[in-house]
């Protein structure tokens, strides 16, 4: 899956206050640039960079940064000044296929100290800290924790706003492995095939289905989480799994699920090296968007012993309480 590069420049910050309504000269520039950036003149926005920026973004990276985001995402066909961060003016901005933020930070002398771009998230969003529906453990059978918890030493998603909170759970044996032989085969790992089940009752809100699964060590980046299945709970927290097993899937978009309730069965479909289940809780539908939520289960066992109301960590042997 192509996305964008976020381009964030901070040059020359201060902490200026600003009324939130646009000024005249804040107007004139994101005009010029939405102008030349349509018309494909971007020598005359990289005429209009401050000479820090310019040093920061030569008018190659420019050209290219600039000719890729028109390649993706098209022409401006709208631009709607929200409010400001900063020194940065902030556009709510519709491409010919994508809505985005367009932030644009100016000196003293009106040339362009900053440009930021990324995709427009609303500020009315649901915050959610933690989930509130009580939940079991998404598998049957003891799993073990690769990813989990709150530092980017124990959990590598932290630095992802949708998937901050998330989970990475394996199967392994005895001496810490999680493939019976040589690991070259799906069919080799613990978890490959294993069932995949609903942590509490809910609505199937999403299913991808019919993603190949890879052979171990491989990738696929087109589609991030291979086969999905996103179930939405009663109190609208989104619960997130990723990499199903390639036609596995048993539940339907739409379809009302129950606690325990088989979804389908552990794969290595996506962005996924081996067959591993990915999970995590989201505070909207949309994971380009999405808010990542802290995720707690009710009452499960780690370590040989009963938690209640327990967010599991790297390294940890968990299953549920039956």
């Amino acid at each position: 899956m192509k996305r964008i590069l976020t381009i964030l420049i901070f040059i020359l910050l201060t902490n200026f206050t600003f009324g939130q309504k646009e000024t005249v000269t804040y107007k004139t520039v994101a005009d010029n640039f939405e102008a030349d950036y349509n018309s494909g003149n971007f020598e005359a926005i990289f005429a209009n960079f401050s000479s820090e920026m310019q040093t920061a973004l030569p008018l190659d990276k420019t050209k290219d940064f600039l000719s890729g985001l028109k390649l993706q995402a098209g022409k401006i066909t709208k631009r709607e000044f929200v409010k400001y961060e900063q020194t940065y003016a902030s556009y709510k901005t519709t491409f010919e296929r994508g809505l985005f933020a367009v932030n644009i930070s100016i000196d003293n002398n009106s040339k362009i100290n900053g440009l930021f771009i990324k995709l427009f998230k609303a500020d009315n969003l649901p915050k959610l800290q933690r989930n509130i529906t009580k939940l079991i453990l998404p598998f049957n059978e003891e799993w073990i924790v690769v990813w989990g918890g709150d530092t980017k030493e124990l959990n590598y998603h932290v630095d992802n706003e949708a998937q901050r909170n998330a989970f990475d759970f394996i199967i392994t044996d005895e001496k810490g492995k999680s493939f019976k032989t040589n690991g070259k085969t799906n069919e080799d790992y613990y978890a490959f095939g294993k069932e995949v089940i609903a942590p509490c009752n809910g609505e199937v809100v999403l299913v991808v289905d019919g993603v190949k699964d890879n052979m171990p060590g491989t990738l696929n980046p087109i589609y991030v989480p291979g086969n999905t299945v996103i179930i939405k709970t009663a109190n609208n927290e989104y619960l997130f799994f990723a990499h199903f097993k390639q036609h596995s899937i048993v539940v339907k978009q739409g379809q009302k699920v129950t606690q325990g309730q088989l979804l389908g069965l552990c794969g290595n479909s996506g962005n996924s090296s081996e067959p591993h289940l990915h999970f995590h809780i989201q505070n909207v539908e949309d994971i380009n968007i999405a808010t990542g939520v802290k995720c707690y289960f009710d009452i499960i066992q780690v370590n040989g012993q009963t938690k209640n109301d327990y967010s599991p960590i790297q390294k940890d042997k968990i299953k549920n309480i039956k």
